[in-house]
């Protein structure tokens, strides 16, 4: 069979198999969040002990994208999520049996956190980036969204069956659909990407690929991980706290949970709209926007504590910074060799994830020492601003301008 082109039809169909996917299999990290209260009922445990599943889990999936980017780059993403699908559909079935706390949060950290959503959310975003090159931003922005859907899907449904079924019951359902569903979905992507199949093949990598930014790859990964981090540190402030500081305002936890659900429907609309603005500007431009951004909607919190005011700036963050994180991904195939994408967006990707639970608790501290969330939101900032630097370090070392939004972008050859 004549293998496809970038930017083909089939590379479009191959994208709606991918969202799919990154819709169903991402589920877990918002099941878990559901069925919390019932665990911890169940088990007759403190809500800390009941948070530990949630933990291990995402710490799992800052690790397992790392390890698995590397697997999708030698064997193309077909591999990966065969093992995502093995996990999860294991990992749900051995929670759902769990005799107490331990064995429920060590299947929630190794299978579905490690193994299977980290076998999804980077592979599949760098596979993504490297069927497209016209459309690259909006296609790894589309792709990026299933993880916002899956938080918009997954809950009530889990709640339903919580409910009616209980969540054992609900646990063992979801593993078998999960594992059956994400491995009849995998089928779709068993071809490489052309890329891959030249490196594959021994093809030269570009000299731009040798030397990013003119710096060493080592440096220049380094620096774009330190970026990573820093941007989720200030991104987890209002989506970790929106909801105790709305109960600290005096309008209860529901509003919070409102602003929380805007946040995160505004996100979506942000991920599709930077992807286009990034197939204008290039991943660096797109970064340092949605970092000032970002940092502009921090701000805004300060001033006012009304709750109409809070909507507002709450939906204004949530279209600021959901185009953040995948612009790393057009970041990364625009400056390294696609043979190690999905290595190199792993990496990143750990580290935002990772900044994510440092930040939810640099927040927390700051509240305990300060007895307010004012400290907390200019600690954001202050990450924002980190961000914000290293993206422009990086643009000029790229030999790119600011203000030349409609340049023309530099792509690594392959």
């Amino acid at each position: 069979m004549t293998p496809h082109r970038i930017d083909s039809a089939y590379a479009w169909v191959r994208l709606v198999f991918a969202l799919a996917l990154m819709t169903i299999g991402n589920g877990a990290m918002y099941i878990v969040v559901v069925v919390l209260p019932a665990v911890q009922a169940e088990f007759a445990i403190s809500r800390a002990g009941a948070s530990l599943p949630y933990t291990l889990m995402m710490a799992g999936f800052a690790l397992g994208g790392l390890f698995m980017g590397r697997l999708a780059d030698r064997h193309g993403v077909f591999v990966p999520l065969l093992v995502g699908a093995a996990a999860l559909g294991a990992g749900f079935i051995l929670a759902a049996r769990a005799g107490g706390i331990g064995s429920f949060a060590l299947a929630h950290g190794l299978l579905l956190g490690f193994l299977g959503c980290g076998s999804l959310f980077g592979p599949l975003i760098a596979d993504t980036s490297l069927w497209f090159e016209r459309r690259r931003g909006i296609a790894v922005a589309v792709c990026a969204s299933g993880n916002y859907l899956a938080g918009a899907v997954w809950p009530p449904i889990v709640q339903h069956f919580v409910e009616s079924a209980g969540w054992r019951d609900t646990y063992f359902g979801i593993g078998a659909f999960t594992a059956i569903a994400v491995a009849a979905l995998a089928l779709a992507m068993r071809e490489r990407p052309p890329a891959l199949a030249a490196c594959a093949a021994g093809a030269a990598v570009a000299p731009a690929a040798r030397r990013p930014f003119d710096l060493s790859p080592r440096l220049a990964q380094a620096l774009l991980c330190i970026a990573g981090l820093a941007c989720c540190v200030a991104m987890s402030m209002p989506q970790v706290h929106i909801v105790a500081w709305c109960g600290d305002l005096g309008y209860g936890p529901a509003r919070g949970a409102q602003m929380l659900s805007v946040m995160l429907a505004f996100g979506i609309v942000s991920r599709l709209v930077s992807g286009w603005i990034c197939d204008h500007i290039g991943g660096l431009r797109t970064l340092l926007l949605g970092s000032a951004l970002q940092g502009l909607a921090l701000l805004l919190f300060l001033p006012y504590e009304g709750i109409a005011w809070l909507f507002a700036v709450s939906a204004l963050f949530g279209l600021f910074q959901g185009g953040i994180v995948p612009s790393y991904a057009i970041i990364v195939r625009e400056h390294f060799a696609p043979g190690e994408a999905g290595a190199r967006l792993g990496a990143i990707l750990m580290m935002t994830l990772l900044g994510m639970a440092l930040g939810g608790s640099m927040s927390g501290l700051i509240f305990d020492l300060t007895g307010s969330y004012r400290a907390a939101f200019v600690n954001g900032v202050a990450w924002s601003l980190l961000n914000f630097t290293i993206a422009l370090v990086l643009l000029r070392r790229a030999g790119g301008s600011v203000l030349a939004l409609a340049g023309t972008r530099g792509r690594v050859a392959g």
